[in-house]
């Protein structure tokens, strides 16, 4: 499953290339101050690491970059956030992807989650990458969970002391579902704990270890 190609669902935000007014300093939400205005940004064209950036200074204890677009999440649909980041002088800093979950009707989504692993920058000029998944469900490996989000604005923070000279890279958004969909099935299959079905061998160890881990899963069993 991958909504970009089903559905048509546009997940990457347009790169800063094209403009820095869809990307704020704040929550992202509509009127909040964009790096094309008071949040004091600039396009760098030519980086040696980067096509195009965004580069700002940290003045807040966490600066924010969101995306003002409205990323669709939907139930069952697992979203990789990814951006790379460097700090070119002042404080090094710590950078997380994070976002605003809205519910529709467009009111906030509170009480969930909004922040992944942080990773610290800890030389100047070395590029770091930093990434977190975002869904509706609690499966091991969601970063960020957003049960009854309609869409979220979605993008990075840096926190830490102030002052770092900051670059970062187009966001990156892509729909990994496909990861997720043998959960997502509510199965658990018994040939993936060995389990033959040629109505000979025993499989009585791998049905009750297919059983342990079920967590109140279904066992498929399709041998016949």
């Amino acid at each position: 499953m991958n909504k970009v190609i089903t559905d048509g669902i546009v997940l990457m935000p347009p790169g800063f290339a094209d403009g820095l007014d869809v990307w704020s300093s704040e929550d992202g939400t509509p009127g909040s101050d964009t790096y094309a205005g008071a949040g004091g940004g600039a396009f760098v064209p030519a980086d040696q690491d980067f096509a195009g950036c965004l580069e700002f200074v940290k003045t807040t204890s966490t600066a924010k970059v969101r995306y003002m677009g409205e990323t669709t999440i939907l139930p069952g649909c697992y979203l990789r956030v990814t951006a790379r980041v460097k700090c070119l002088s002042g404080a090094l800093t710590d950078v997380r992807i994070a976002g605003f979950p809205v519910k529709a009707g467009g009111a906030p989504r509170g009480g969930v989650t909004t922040v992944g692993p942080s990773v610290s920058i800890d030389g100047y000029g070395q590029v770091v990458e930093v990434s977190a998944i975002i869904g509706t469900g609690l499966r091991n490996g969601v970063d960020i969970t957003w049960a009854d989000a309609s869409y979220g604005h979605i993008g990075l923070d840096f926190t830490g002391a102030n002052g770092a000279v900051v670059r970062m890279d187009d966001l990156v958004i892509e729909d990994i579902s496909s990861v997720f969909i043998r959960d997502m099935m509510g199965l658990v299959d018994v040939r993936d704990y060995r389990a033959v079905g040629d109505g000979v061998t025993d499989d009585s160890a791998a049905f009750n270890a297919a059983d342990n881990d079920a967590n109140g899963r279904c066992l498929r069993s399709p041998m016949q």
